[in-house]
């Protein structure tokens, strides 16, 4: 793995934990705008402090990126790893419980 792709997912581990980190508070803020039974001016104080927070604190901002190379496309998200490498692995026999089809 090259530098550029260990800082990419070293960022990609970071904006999981601070997703995770403000995820209660960013779903409850947003439970408390999107309520049309409560006074308007209380919806847009929770809606600035809504916009005060992170930035990189919001799930939609994380991407998937296999954990062995780097790689931010065709990542399966039960494995985390890309299927280049699953396939690899699967081939050698380190992934338990899954062997190749054949009928």
């Amino acid at each position: 793995m090259s530098v550029y792709e260990e800082n990419r997912c070293i960022k990609d581990n970071h904006l999981r934990l601070l997703a995770s980190k403000f995820e209660l508070k960013r779903n409850l803020f947003k439970a408390l705008v999107r309520d049309p039974q409560l006074p308007t001016e209380i919806r847009e104080k929770f809606q600035y402090k809504l916009s005060k927070l992170p930035r990189n604190s919001s799930f939609t901002r994380v991407r998937n990126r296999c954990i062995f190379t780097g790689r931010p496309r065709a990542v399966y998200q039960v494995f985390r790893m890309s299927r280049i490498v699953f396939r690899e692995l699967a081939s050698q026999g380190m992934l338990n419980g899954v062997k190749k089809a054949s009928w």
